[in-house]
């Protein structure tokens, strides 16, 4: 590798993020409302807990999507989302394991002392429509990088999973 090449993933819609939210508002006015002529029974209060919990979980998704760089490096690879940051050289590189995804394949690349995974690009459907796109467009090609500029052996290929490794 003689550039530096920086990719950032594909971005889903944020109307996932707006309907939880506003899922978890509505529950608590019509939970206060309720309130003023009736007990409101214990599961109540956790499922209203719950879409708040499931709000926020998917805002935290989406700002780390939307922080997301996956940087290649002449002498190796950088990675942030916002939450975590790791630098990697490539002879620091222990293995790639490649799995099947939902949406794509996950790649875990595990270095001497410290871990990163992304996917690559997979599309969401519903009802035989696609809705969206996920993981790096460009997924493969940083894949295939990886393996060559750290110099990794095929090591395992099964059905659901494959291991390059230096040994």
């Amino acid at each position: 590798m003689t550039e530096t090449e920086t990719f950032t993933p594909e971005l889903l819609s944020r109307q996932g993020e707006r309907n939880a939210w506003v899922f978890a508002l509505a529950a608590t006015i019509g939970l206060v409302f309720i309130r003023t002529w009736a007990i409101v029974p214990s599961w109540v209060w956790l499922f209203v807990g719950f879409l708040y919990f499931s709000a926020l979980a998917i805002s935290l998704g989406n700002w780390m999507d939307r922080r997301t760089r996956l940087t290649l490096f002449p002498n190796g690879v950088a990675y942030e989302n916002g939450l975590r940051r790791v630098r990697l050289g490539w002879n620091e590189i222990q293995q790639i394991r490649v799995l099947p995804h939902r949406w794509g394949r996950k790649v875990d690349v595990i270095g001497k002392t410290a871990h990163f995974s992304f996917k690559t690009l997979g599309e969401v459907q519903f009802r035989g429509e696609t809705r969206g796109r996920t993981g790096f467009a460009q997924g493969d090609a940083i894949l295939d990088a990886l393996i060559r500029s750290a110099e990794l052996l095929l090591v395992t290929r099964q059905e659901s999973y494959t291991i390059y490794s230096r040994e």
